[in-house]
């Protein structure tokens, strides 16, 4: 039972990332945002209008040119926030013009092929078989109690989807994604042991020497007590101790190797090789993505990456590439705290101090290699008890290397840096960072600069420093509140870094593709993808024109809308619009109105139209119905091309009460009765869905309307 609510605390919270970016979540006007079927245009505000009596609320956008739509709140599932550049490079469509319309094949064209490679890779994948390593021992079960912490659930989840992958037949491809310092190399030591013990020779690829020399450390720490040979092949080691290290994995001496993307030369040769651990595979060139990628037919992959990938993305790829992702911080790990403040020599000396008197170590992050030497001597003369080094990307690599080996073993307390850090090795000592101008970074960066603190039990401190909140720009601004207050551990997988997930997303599909997202935007995007992989799974060709949502118009001539005196923020009242909208069935319907009565109190009759208008939409949408009108006196339905209707539902009403059924030519319906009432009109055509309905599977869905 507790699993199962810790699971579904899990997904709640999966999905409420993502809700952030789908449900229109603070959408400020003149943001941008794309409509399915007319582009990209700019939010500009709802607005009530009342259109044949009956009042009713809009979103207004506006397109090139001044046009403006008018999107009724019954369609906003048609509407999504435009992700995928920066607001301001947004394209802006015209209303009517074929230019959306061509980039939106494009896009579509361009996602066919990159589907259509993606499933070539995995049936290559699925038809070769890989290597079966043994299930987890007694010995296993051994290396894993050495592990010093409680495993989060998520990390336990990662671990065991990993072991699966592995002792199937067929060859691992998954990516571990996590926030830094969230536990992912334990995954990966865990996932070499297995291997080790199978006899297999594993090779762990990381981006710069520094982290090959401390991944280096850790496995070395954690196989201490086993038979395990580690070596390190990297440019700090001799020559002749190299040589000698690639003739041991030639002759399978070595079991695990740890090094830089050197490991891909032609020239290293493994004897066995079973399993390859990618740390941060975007950092690699395209030629060793090249290479990477024929690795993959062959042996088991597992990569780590703190970049985000989005999970919308993830159940768009389903199944083509395994993805784990470790959204929970361990336990006894304490938030961040977070100041903006003006730069202050009184703040700097003191929080400097704080730290070390207390043992601990500092960053003190300058982004200018000109004035870093100047800044470290200034931090000394503030903070005379401390012994400050310098560490920037223009040393020589020898040199940076030793500082950070240095401020590794605690030889000095306060390292003066640029943002060579950002990905670097894991200083657990260190648990306060002051950022230098930190108005000049961008969300992203500052949430990974500012992980590189905290990755203990202690409290860390987090200063970012600027000139003076009057003089740095209002987007500064914001993005630095923004990491203020998103405090929480984790939270580096909601809105703060949506700009580095897109980036995460055109990582795992290549440069090509960031381009179609920029067009289309990512949302559109993904659902292009999703539609694309699932044709092509089915052995079909996917349908490059077919709209995405085949959409069934309701119109019953009554006020169904969020009245402005029960719901007066507007923000509150669209995200409630959109989740209504999109909400893909009845019971999704019903747990909406039991949020809305619990959070904002009984519902106001508008509110209940709004609701059951939106169940005869869902029920006529799986009838294959196109249009539901209704007024005072009747009205009609009209059939899509191929209805899902029982005939013989249909013929029993029109037999039954020639003078109230007629069907008018094929695809109308129409019905004439007295419905001056809302509360009739709608339980009419409730009635006459329900009656058209084929029998057996539609009872339950029958009953929920």
């Amino acid at each position: 039972g507790e699993r199962a609510v810790r699971q579904r605390r899990r997904e709640r919270r999966a999905r409420d990332a993502e809700a952030v970016v789908r449900d229109l979540t603070e959408l400020h006007p003149g943001a941008p945002v794309v409509h399915e079927e007319h582009g990209v245009g700019r939010y500009l505000g709802m607005q009530t209008l009342t259109v044949g009596g009956v009042p009713t609320e809009f979103l207004t956008i506006e397109y090139a040119g001044g046009d403006k739509l008018y999107v009724p709140v019954g369609s906003l599932h048609l509407v999504s926030r435009y992700t995928g550049a920066p607001p301001e490079q947004a394209p802006l469509h015209r209303l009517g013009g074929d230019q959306w319309q061509r980039a939106k094949r494009k896009a579509a064209e361009r996602v066919r092929d990159v589907a259509a490679e993606l499933l070539d890779l995995y049936a290559r994948r699925a038809a070769r078989q890989g290597y079966a390593f043994q299930p987890p021992d007694e010995q296993y079960r051994a290396f894993c109690a050495a592990f010093p912490f409680e495993e989060t659930p998520d990390q336990q989840e990662a671990i065991e989807a990993v072991i699966a992958d592995m002792t199937s037949g067929r060859p691992m491809d998954r990516l571990v994604c996590g926030d830094v310092g969230f536990g992912k190399t334990e995954v990966a030591l865990r996932a070499a042991f297995l291997a080790v013990q199978s006899g297999r020779q594993v090779a762990v690829l990381v981006p710069t020497t520094l982290l090959a020399e401390q991944h280096y450390q850790t496995f070395a720490d954690r196989f201490a007590d086993w038979p395990v040979r580690i070596e390190v092949l990297s440019r700090l080691r001799a020559g002749r101790r190299q040589q000698e290290v690639l003739e041991a994995l030639a002759e399978g001496r070595v079991d695990i190797v740890i090094g830089t993307h050197k490991l891909l030369q032609r020239e290293v040769r493994f004897k066995r090789l079973g399993l390859v651990i990618l740390d941060e595979e975007h950092r690699f060139g395209v030629r060793q993505k090249e290479r990477l990628k024929e690795l993959r037919a062959e042996v088991d992959v597992l990569t780590l990456t703190a970049t985000p990938i989005p999970r919308t993305l993830n159940m768009a790829l389903s199944g083509l590439r395994d993805l784990s992702i470790i959204a929970t911080p361990p336990a006894r790990r304490l938030a961040i705290k977070t100041f903006v403040r003006p730069w202050d020599r009184d703040l700097i000396r003191e929080a400097i101090l704080r730290e070390i008197r207390r043992g601990g170590q500092v960053y003190f992050l300058h982004n200018e290699v000109r004035t870093i030497e100047k800044t470290a001597r200034m931090v000394q003369e503030l903070v005379p008890e401390a012994s400050v080094r310098v560490a920037h990307g223009q040393m020589r690599e020898r040199e940076l290397e030793q500082v950070m080996a240095d401020f590794y073993h605690r030889r000095f307390n306060v390292l003066v840096c640029s943002t060579i850090i950002e990905t670097g090795i894991d200083i657990p000592n260190a648990n306060t960072i002051l950022i230098d101008r930190a108005d000049k970074f961008g969300l992203a960066q500052l949430h990974q600069l500012r992980g590189r603190v905290g990755r203990s039990h202690h409290q860390a401190y987090a200063y970012l420093l600027i000139p003076s909140r009057s003089a740095i720009s209002a987007d500064a601004l914001k993005r630095l509140e923004a990491i203020e207050s998103l405090e929480d551990l984790g939270a580096g997988f909601t809105l703060a870094t949506h700009d580095l997930e897109i980036r995460g997303a055109g990582e795992l599909l290549g440069e090509e593709q960031s381009g179609q997202m920029q067009e289309v935007g990512f949302t559109l995007y993904t659902q292009l993808l999703e539609r694309a992989v699932q044709a092509l799974k089915a052995g079909r060709q996917p349908e490059l024109e077919a709209p995405l949502h085949q959409g069934t118009e309701v119109d019953l001539r009554l006020p169904a809308l969020i009245p402005e005196d029960y719901l007066p923020d507007v923000h509150a009242r669209l995200v409630m619009y959109k989740r209504i909208a999109s909400a893909e069935d009845e019971e999704r319907l019903r747990e909406l109105q039991v949020e809305m009565i619990d959070r904002f109190g009984l519902l106001p009759e508008p509110v209940k139209h709004l609701f059951r208008v939106t169940a005869i939409k869902l029920q006529a949408q799986r009838l294959g119905i196109r249009r539901v009108e209704a007024g005072p006196r009747g009205g009609r339905l009209l059939f899509a091309e191929r209805p899902q209707v029982d005939p013989a539902a249909l013929v029993r009403l029109i037999q039954g009460e020639p003078q109230v059924y007629r069907l008018d030519g094929q695809e109308k319906l129409r019905f004439r009765m007295e419905l001056e009432e809302p509360e009739r009109r709608l339980e009419a055509v409730e009635n006459l869905l329900r009656a058209l309905a084929p029998a057996p599977e539609a009872q339950p869905a029958a009953a929920a309307g």
